[in-house]
């Protein structure tokens, strides 16, 4: 959307925050697809691969829990993290119907290439702000998200 673009959309758009979040998360989107793309990563690696680095060996189950990602799409995304060897999947010792999900550090390795790129993203989609906006912006993201989460719905 052009600068003409946004002063001829009508103002109630422009002060309706749900709009506002719609029309940057297309943005964002795009830009972070572009730098997933950058590190060779796919959608869920970010989140699978920070959450292991932060919160050490998981199940399989409690991997996908952890990072929203649905139960019929974390074993695809868990395979393309084993087939790039940056986890290892292992049949858990004291459970042997669950597998464990270990990051690699090959994969540590990786997620450092995919912060850098979406650090770069980031400062893009923030250019306009100054560091404290940008600090004061995530936290109010993050307590709307915390709310929502909490609220069930």
């Amino acid at each position: 959307m052009t600068t003409k673009a946004i002063s001829q959309t009508p103002a109630r758009l422009r002060t309706t925050p749900s709009w506002l979040v719609t029309q940057i998360a297309t943005h964002t989107a795009r830009l972070v697809s572009r730098a997933l793309a950058s590190a060779d990563a796919r959608r869920y690696h970010f989140a699978l691969l920070a959450t292991l680095d932060e919160f050490g060996p998981l199940s399989q189950a409690e991997l996908g829990r952890r990072c929203g990602i649905d139960r019929s799409y974390i074993v695809e995304a868990v395979n393309e993290l084993v087939g790039g060897g940056y986890v290892v999947r292992a049949v858990d010792a004291a459970d042997r119907r669950r597998n464990t999900i270990t990051i690699t550090p090959v994969g540590v390795q990786q997620l450092q290439r995919i912060e850098r790129a979406l650090a770069e993203a980031q400062d893009s989609l923030l250019a306009p702000l100054q560091p404290g906006e940008r600090k004061e912006l995530t936290a109010l993201l993050e307590r709307v998200l915390d709310h929502r989460l909490t609220s069930g719905d």
